[in-house]
């Protein structure tokens, strides 16, 4: 794990091929089976391979229902995926713009997949706030990389 002022991210070598993990990562469908945070609620548009610059919706509830507009920023088949999410205004002037990247390297063993939360690109006047979600964020993340070895390695 590694934790810097507006980045956290984990690790974890996981049994399976880059390619099985990378196809549960571009199917915004899949996101609710491998959520952590227990956040997601339903993909708006899912069964679909994402590629670079599209864009994918979520409903999320944490206490109240909201939804968020994710745009694919950085896309290489079965090595990398991050996507910046974005609020609706107007929220947008407060909280927005954090980036989920996700980085797989074969390994021995199978594939070490890395999660990063990155708030850099997060909406300035909010950043503070936002950085205080860390260490919960952190622990969702190792969650996160939990449940995808338990869908790819069952």
């Amino acid at each position: 794990m590694t934790t810097d002022r507006d980045r956290v991210s984990v690790e974890r070598v996981i049994p399976a091929p880059p390619e099985k993990i990378f196809d549960l990562l571009v199917d915004p469908a899949r996101h609710l089976d491998i959520d952590g945070s227990g956040t997601v609620k339903r993909a708006r548009s899912g069964g679909r391979r994402l590629r670079l610059g599209d864009s994918f919706g979520m409903d999320m509830k944490i206490g109240a229902k909201y939804s968020t507009r994710n745009q694919v920023v950085a896309l290489e088949d079965n090595r990398r995926i991050a996507w910046r999410t974005l609020a609706p205004f107007p929220l947008t002037l407060l909280f927005t713009g954090r980036t989920w990247s996700y980085d797989l390297e074969p390994v021995d063993g199978g594939t070490r997949v890395r999660e990063t939360w990155d708030i850099s690109t997060e909406a300035a006047i909010g950043r503070p706030a936002v950085r205080r979600m860390a260490g919960h964020t952190r622990r969702n993340m190792e969650r996160t990389l939990q449940r995808i070895e338990d869908l790819v390695t069952s």
